[in-house]
């Protein structure tokens, strides 16, 4: 294929990040000239014309009246043309229908005029609903014959409703249907789009590629023209032709994409056929561009009098208006005539979340659809002003819009053209071309029916929002001269939706900023990174000796004081202070990180903003705590162990929560990271908190951070590593001599998985895949480990892995283009090479990618296939991912997640909602991704920590955090606490861990009215304490709903650990009262060990006021040491006595570190969270083809 050199960067646009109000007013500006009365005047015909001749009732536009897509039966059709088609086993495609089918109303659904759609459509879904299973249990043999009876009318449904929108199967089949539209509509050309997603491997972009040249074949063998303009043409997308279309992919983009890009337009030019390069998102505009230069040289030598080669601008980028002069800038350097499509665009919603998500100044979209159309209005005047160097092609259904570009076409005495998509806008066309004079062309999508669904998907949702011209203009109680207004007229004062800084604050402005980040595709932008990382170097550490260490424990010790009495706003302040300074430092981190950890420049960004949440959200929850009353007086010296993959964002996270509680910190970062951490705590010093509050202790964790533990000054740990040093930190711990058990807040390691349908789009499977497993060449506690997919699409999924990995660039991370870098050190890269070839010797090789040469401690990314999932039985903490197979229940692979112990992160990839929300109901696990990525964590929109072996909680940037780190009521009792058995098995809790799951299926509602019922009867102080927990479970054991971008949902939910040990031994019957009540009211089944009579009686209270019996059960005091040893025991309620010798017990166990909560803590119903396991549950509402409820609200 042809070469084309690398040339030079360019920078031909302005930011993509601009205050939208003052471009908007300078674009309306230029209008001024616009007679719209004249432009009313003209489309007013039309719209009575198309609503005289209303479109068929099986027609889009019917349907979407209907059934919006902002209703259940409207987001119900879409979420099924999405979906089922793929599906290839009947299992699935029936629980997809009745799961869908199963949440509308399509009796009531509609009171409009097309009342024969209505009922056709009610009466056909009501019956089919009769047919299709209640559960995915229900396998009754004639329901199932019914409901596969049903899946296949649905299935017929909608390929026939995707067929309004597909030309043809294929391009001869789309080209006969061109020719018998143009017997009815002459002037009528078309432009082929091969329909599919785009490439996630070499062999998809080579299928694409032979799909275009099959297509442009077929073109010139057919219909001659005399000219481009009049001829038939295709429409490409670049990244259906390489799946690295991406600006920090440039080097490979000029190598690898070019070139089929040159073939194709080669082929085009030589048949004198016209060839579209799609827009596609913002972030490749400028690469778009610098394409377009690059291949306008070639054409300028080769083929100079073809005028068929275009691109299409996308009017709802703020930088549209500076697109059309840079592409006429262009055509005039080169002596060439470009055509030029004009569209709305089609990524908006997917623009607003990115911009969210990376906390960028402003959208680079208009955010109010009349300003996307004054940016419409003002593009197209300026083409028709270039139109000796440009063909303009006008893409709109909107009849006003229409109207406005024949009054400035003919003001200017431009030629141009119109453009409909396929299967809309007929009816405004058939008036429009009526007198024959305006050329019409058709985008017209060309593929099978399985290609269609996104497609689909995307038109029912621009066309089914609220503001849509197709909608409205169907819907006749919207009048003419509403429908027709002009944009000019209805620009926007204030903002549509909020800036992405203001995203986590509330309509009064109450809240926190957004961290703010780079864009990384801006050249400007990836400049300040690219000079922060040629400046300096990273300075050597030395390694704290013992002495060293016990000074700084001292001092801390002497600093504790001053740092608690500091009041708790002027804490926050000081937190907030060094958040604007690491912000204003942005660069600087993001140098060090890749420096020192080896980050990739993008994920350095994303941990400096991470920590600048950190700062933010604590100084926050300090200060709403504060205001609820609780009093944040720290504990003491707290030693804050921070791991090496994150070494600026978890090591913030520990010390500013426990600092914001008032405590006095020695932080400890991983020893091969210190001095990321060292500019953090020099930052904090500088932002206001006093020296003697924190300190950097730097050395090994067997030397330096077993000193710290084990110091006297010690008051509680908070460590994030493995689980093994978790463990020997928690029996350091517990086995020094304290009258109270000191916490520790562990948060360790996981076997993550995802579990994939064969309802899920593979392509957004792999792209989940690829990050999770790789990113950070697998470097994080959250990556993923296991991915689970159905049998039915597993060859597939695992193919287009094969692929995609063998597409990662491995290689420095100082290089922007690498993908996968370096391992921390070289005793991680020979654990992780050995494991690796262990793996090569007992699994089966997927795929493995390529390192590139002279970077050391590259270690390529690997997939392999296990046989079950309990062939898993380490976390290899590196690029590699395990694969295996499913079939059948899927609950059944949940419950051998959930045996393998761990339980941080999890994945659900389907299509089915109700089986993702019961498959996240049954893990245990901590956080819960569906249909996206599982790792990036957002602090207060996705609180991160895990269950079992991989954490104690509570979760890192959740509202329960910082109440881990406040002093607790002390109660004085002897050091010299007896010692427990430590022989014989342990219980056998089987019956209360069952028990527990139909107790802990009841509402918190249900849960605190049984206690309160319970109460009746009893004493004062019993019957006070249960109300006042009921009371304090209804306010503090409620699930949360926590912002986050749109097009996601994020709520915290909370529900019982299992199976809580009370011990009665030592506890006065109000203590062992509160004590059952509250782990009783938070979810959870009890052992009540010991307590006689009185346990007996407040149980028996309890089973009246209606509490479950077999969730209560009384063993005898000298079990006490047997419960303790029991594999199914989630955590201890002991009394102050006790509080020591069960957790050195409790230490002893090779197990998860459970919770030891003293009963006095239990006064305060704020405590019941230490009685309940956190889960963090994100879905990705718009995976199903978009964002449907932005679309229809804002759009």
């Amino acid at each position: 294929m042809t070469a084309f050199p690398l040339p030079p960067e360019t920078s031909r646009l302005p930011d993509p990040y601009r205050e939208e109000l003052p471009l908007v007013r300078a674009l309306a500006a230029e209008m001024q000239a616009l007679n719209w009365q004249a432009v009313v005047d003209q489309a007013r015909p039309w719209v009575h014309q198309v609503r005289g001749n209303p479109a068929p009732f099986w027609a889009m536009e019917s349907l979407l009246r209907e059934y919006p897509i902002t209703s259940a039966e409207g987001l119900a059709l879409m979420r099924l043309a999405e979906a089922l088609l793929r599906v290839p086993d009947a299992e699935t495609a029936i629980a997809l229908t009745a799961d869908q089918l199963g949440r509308a109303d399509f009796d009531g659904a509609s009171d409009g005029p097309h009342k024969m759609l209505a009922g056709l459509a009610a009466s056909a879904i009501s019956l089919s609903k009769k047919f299709l299973p209640d559960a995915e249990a229900d396998s009754g043999l004639m329901k199932r014959l019914g409901a596969q009876t049903v899946v296949a009318a649905t299935v017929r449904a909608i390929q026939l409703l995707g067929r309004q929108f597909v030309l043809g199967r294929n391009i001869q089949e789309a080209m006969k249907e061109a020719d018998t539209a143009r017997k009815v509509q002459a002037q009528l050309r078309f432009s082929y789009d091969m329909l599919g997603e785009g490439a996630r491997t070499e062999r998809d972009a080579e299928r694409y590629q032979a799909s275009y040249l099959n297509a442009i074949a077929a073109i010139a063998a057919g219909r001659k023209a005399e000219s481009p303009e009049g001829s038939d043409g295709i429409s490409i997308k670049l990244s259906a032709l390489f799946s690295r279309y991406e600006v920090l992919q440039r080097e490979r983009v000029y190598a690898e994409l070019l070139p089929r890009v040159w073939q194709l337009v080669e082929k085009a030019a030589q048949a004198n056929i016209n060839l579209t390069i799609d827009a596609e998102e913002v972030d490749r505009l400028e690469l778009s561009l610098e394409l377009l230069d690059t291949l306008a040289a070639r054409i300028a030598t080769h083929f100079p009098q073809w005028r068929g080669f275009g691109l299409a601008v996308q009017a709802y980028q703020t930088r549209a208006r500076d697109v059309v002069e840079a592409v006429a800038a262009i055509a005039r350097k080169h002596g060439l005539k470009f055509m030029v499509r004009l569209v709305k665009g089609a990524y908006w919603d997917g623009e607003i979340k990115r911009a969210q998500e990376q906390g960028l100044p402003f959208y680079p979209v208009y955010t109010h659809k009349p300003h996307t159309d004054v940016s419409y209005l003002a593009c197209a005047q300026a083409l028709l002003r270039h139109h000796d160097v440009i063909y303009p092609q006008f893409a709109t259904h909107n009849a006003g819009t229409v109207a406005a570009i024949l009054q400035m076409a003919r003001a200017l005495g431009a030629k141009f053209e119109m453009q409909r998509l396929h299967g809309m806008g007929e009816g405004v066309y058939r008036e429009v071309l009526k007198d024959g004079s305006i050329p019409c062309r058709v985008y017209a999508p060309v593929g099978e029916h399985r290609d269609l669904l996104a497609y689909l998907v995307r038109r029912l949702l621009e066309n089914g929002a609220n503001s849509s011209f197709v909608h409205q203009l169907a819907d006749p109680t919207v009048a003419p001269e509403e429908l027709l207004a002009s944009p000019m007229t209805e620009i926007r004062e204030e903002a549509s939706l909020p800036l992405p800084i203001a995203l986590y604050r509330d309509a009064s402005g109450r809240g926190r900023d957004n961290s703010s980040g780079l864009d990384l595709a801006v050249p400007e932008q990836r400049q300040v990174l690219l000079d922060a990382l040629a400046a300096g170097t990273v300075p050597a550490m030395v390694e704290a000796t013992p002495e060293e260490v016990d000074a700084v424990m001292t001092r801390l010790q002497g600093g504790f004081a001053g740092w608690n009495a500091t009041p708790v706003a002027e804490r926050a302040t000081v937190l907030r202070r060094a958040a604007d300074a690491l912000q204003a430092q942005l660069p600087q981190y993001c140098a060090l990180l890749v420096k020192e950890a080896y980050k990739s420049l993008g994920d350095a960004i994303s941990e400096v903003r991470e920590a600048i949440d950190f700062l933010r959200y604590y100084a926050d929850e300090a200060e709403r705590l504060a205001a609820d009353g609780v009093a944040l007086d720290g504990r003491g010296v707290f030693v804050c162990i921070s791991p090496w993959n994150f070494p600026l964002a978890i090591f913030a996270g520990q010390v500013v929560a426990a600092l914001a509680a008032g405590n006095a910190v020695a932080a400890k970062p991983a020893e091969q990271t210190p001095a990321v951490a060292r500019e953090c705590v020099a930052l904090l010093h500088a932002a206001g908190v006093p020296v003697d509050a924190v300190q950097l202790v730097h050395g090994r964790g067997e030397t330096v951070g077993a000193r710290l533990v084990a110091a006297p000054q010690t008051a509680g740990v908070c460590f994030t590593g493995s689980t093994q040093v978790a463990q020997i930190i928690n029996r350091q711990l517990a086995a020094k001599s304290s009258a109270a058990a000191l916490p520790l807040i562990a948060e360790t390691g996981g076997l993550n998985a995802m579990i994939v349908d064969s309802t899920a789009l593979p392509e957004q499977v792999i792209d989940a895949v690829v990050q999770s497993a790789f990113r950070s060449a697998g470097q994080r506690c959250s990556a993923l480990r296991l991915l689970a997919v159905h049998e039915a699409v597993a060859d597939g999924v695992i193919e287009m892995l094969r692929g995609a990995v063998k597409e990662l660039r491995v290689g420095d991370t100082a290089d922007l283009a690498t993908d996968v870098g370096p391992l921390i050190d070289d005793e991680a890269f020979e654990g992780v090479s050995k494991d690796v070839q262990r793996l090569k010797r007992e699994a089966t090789l997927i795929a493995e990618a390529v390192p590139a040469d002279g970077c050391p401690r590259l270690l390529a990314p690997v997939a392999v296939e296990l046989p079950t999932i309990a062939s898993l039985k380490k976390e290899i903490f590196g690029p590699v991912l395990h694969v295996v197979r499913w079939n059948g229940d899927v609950d059944g692979v949940v419950r051998e997640i959930n045996a393998l112990g761990y339980g941080l992160t999890l994945g659900i990839q389907t299509r089915i909602d109700s089986r993702a929300l019961r498959l996240a109901s049954e893990a245990r696990i901590g956080n819960v991704y569906v249909n996206r990525n599982i790792i990036g964590a957002v602090v207060g929109v996705q609180p991160f920590g895990g269950e079992g072996m991989s954490g104690t909680g509570p979760k890192a940037g959740g509202p329960h955090y910082l109440l881990r780190f406040v002093a607790q009521p002390k109660v004085a009792v002897s050091a010299d606490a007896p010692a427990l058995s430590t022989t014989g098995a342990g219980a056998d809790l089987s019956p209360l861990f069952t028990a527990h799951e139909g107790w802990a299926e009841r509402t918190v509602e249900e849960r605190a009215t049984a206690l309160e019922r319970s109460a009746a009867g009893q004493g004062p102080v019993v019957a006070g304490a249960w109300r006042t927990l009921a009371s304090g479970a209804r306010r503090t054991l409620v699930d949360v709903k926590l912002p986050g971008p749109t097009g996601e949902s994020n709520e915290l939910r909370l529900h019982g650990r299992g199976v809580i040990a009370v011990l009665a031994q030592g506890a006065s019957p109000e203590e062992l009262a509160r004590a059952l009540g509250a782990a009783l009211v938070a979810g959870n089944a009890v052992a009540i060990v010991g307590g006689g009579d009185v346990a007996q009686e407040l149980r028996t209270a309890l089973m009246r006021g209606g509490v479950t019996a077999a969730a209560m059960q009384l063993l005898p005091a000298d079990q006490l040491g047997a419960v303790l040893r029991a594999t199914r025991l989630a955590g201890v309620i002991a009394p102050a006595s006790l509080q020591v010798p069960v957790q050195r017990e409790l230490a002893g166990r090779d197990a998860a570190i459970l919770p030891v909560v003293p009963m006095v803590e239990l006064a305060d119903a704020r405590q019941l969270y230490r009685l309940v396991a956190e889960q963090t549950l994100t879905i990705n509402t718009a995976a199903a083809g978009g964002n449907a409820a932005l679309l229809a609200g804002v759009h």
